[in-house]
Parts: C-alpha cells; structure tokens; sequence
C-alpha cells in the first residue's frame, strides 16, 4: 500500500493489526456482512474518506448489492430502497458520526431499538466507532487508492 504521508500499518503495526481484527469481529457478527459494510459506506461518505468509500462500495457490488441501492445511499432517507432496518442503522451511524451537539437523540436510539437487540446496538455502536478510526487515519495519512 503506498501513503502519500506516512504508513501507518507500518509505523504502528501492533495497533493497525487490532484495528483490522476488530473490523473483522464487527464484520462477521450479528449485523451481517452487508448491514456493516453498508455502515462502513455511509460513514466514510460523511467522513470524505476516498480510501474507504471506495473499498466498501467495491465490496458490496461484489457483495451483488442492486446498483440503485448503492447508488442512493447519501440520500437514503428519499430512496425506496432501504427497510426500517437498514434506515435505524443508518441513522444511527450518522447521529453518532455526526455528534452535533452531544448525543444522539432519544427518538433515533428507539428507533434503533425496535430493530435491534442489545447486543446488535453494542455491535453496530463498535462498527460506527471503528469505521471512523479507519476514516480519520485515512483522511489524515491519505493512503493511495488501489
């Protein structure tokens, strides 16, 4: 991988190895592969993560996700394309992403909670925070895209 600053999965291995193992926990949990991912997506879309907005939306075409579903993410609030689900999720995501002004509203954890056991808002909760780990390093260290 080549870094137009500096390489952190070299200079801090030990903490680039957790990182991914913890990506790869969240990944294969009770969220599903896609759920996460699409996380990972919308996430890195707030962030201007170019790195990571092209692996996860990468990884779900592979994944067979339907073009016009990908295609409306940033404004999945209008598509059609998202169940309550995925739209809980979603919000979350960027409530917490977002922090405007402290924590997200009590109405979009309900929501969340309708969808969710707590082990899932845990899960999802870990995902929101480990995708804007990976965003900031890759904002900040600008690793090249493949």
């Amino acid at each position: 991988m080549h870094f137009h600053r500096i390489d952190y999965t070299h200079h801090e291995a030990a903490a680039f190895q957790a990182l991914l193992g913890a990506s790869r926990q969240v990944h294969d949990g009770v969220l599903g592969a896609e759920l996460a991912e699409l996380v990972f997506l919308r996430v890195s879309q707030l962030n201007g993560c170019a790195y990571c907005i092209d692996m996860h939306a990468t990884a779900l075409r592979k994944a067979g996700m339907p073009p016009r579903k990908l295609d409306t993410l940033p404004g999945w609030r209008e598509s059609r394309f998202f169940d309550a689900r995925e739209r809980a999720a979603l919000a979350w995501a960027e409530a917490l992403t977002t922090l405007p002004s402290g924590a997200p509203a009590d109405a979009v954890y309900h929501a969340l909670a309708a969808h969710f056991d707590d082990h899932g808002v845990a899960e999802l909760t870990m995902a929101v925070a480990i995708i804007n780990a990976w965003n900031r390093l890759g904002v900040g260290l600008q690793p090249a895209l493949p």
